[in-house]
């Protein structure tokens, strides 16, 4: 009896192990926590915003990025295109252009902090909300948490570098005061008024400001729409589980 026991066992310990060999064969697909969803996501906005203000916030960042680059308001087209008529205008504009862009680009190497603190503070609700929303949903959480934060600290870098000398002594505020200037002279005036000429009249740095955090949402857009579709932009096995 004892020897049938020993056989019996030594079946079940056999069956046992094939069975444990079958096991680490098959996927197991043991449901994320709420939490590990939420520290998922705020990973995956963590390394979104980091890249996206990596990228713009280098030389060149936004200015070399025809998608993301700030140029002047619509309103001052008619100025732009007839800068080449002036001796050294073509020239001007663009250096007031690159000079805008260039305190876009500073600005976005702080843009990090201030993402990481709305991120900090998202919701476990929050964190599903986006998980089943859009491509862009994590952008929308951001944009809706951080934008008025944001622009307070791209505004007087904007402010700092329209204030700033760019060509013979001339700032980029008094080279755009001058231009819109002369040209609201002439569609002020009964002619300019006849031909049905309007006056240029933009809060130029809000405007500007408003532009660059454009552009850093649209890399941020780009960052999660990644995230979400390349596996390989996952750095971490928490985020392959979420966004699978």
């Amino acid at each position: 009896m004892k020897k049938i026991y020993t056989l019996l066992l030594l079946v079940s310990l056999t069956a046992c192990a094939e069975l444990t060999k079958i096991a680490e064969t098959l996927p197991i697909d043991i449901p994320l926590t709420e939490d590990e969803v939420a520290n998922g996501l705020k990973e995956a906005l963590r390394v979104g915003t980091d890249s996206a203000s990596a990228r713009l916030g280098v030389t060149n960042g936004y200015y070399g990025d025809d998608l993301v680059k700030i140029l002047l308001p619509k309103e001052a087209d008619i100025i732009v295109d007839n800068a080449s008529k002036i001796p050294g205008g073509d020239k001007l504009v663009e250096d007031v252009i690159k000079s805008i862009n260039r305190a876009a680009e500073d600005a976005a190497k702080e843009a990090g902090p201030v993402f990481w603190t709305a991120v900090k503070k998202m919701t476990i609700q929050d964190a599903f909300t986006i998980l089943n929303g859009e491509t862009d949903a994590a952008t929308q959480y951001l944009k809706n948490n951080t934008y008025k934060e944001l622009f307070n600290l791209y505004n007087p870098k904007i402010q700092k570098s329209l204030d700033k000398e760019i060509a013979a002594g001339v700032s980029t505020n008094e080279s755009w005061e001058s231009l819109t200037g002369r040209w609201n002279k002439i569609a002020d005036n009964p002619l300019g008024q006849m031909a049905g000429l309007k006056t240029v009249d933009v809060d130029l740095d809000r405007y500007l400001t408003e532009q660059a955090l454009n552009g850093l949402f649209v890399k941020i857009a780009d960052e999660e729409k990644n995230i979400r579709q390349d596996p390989a932009a996952r750095v971490n096995d928490v985020l392959e589980r979420v966004f699978k």
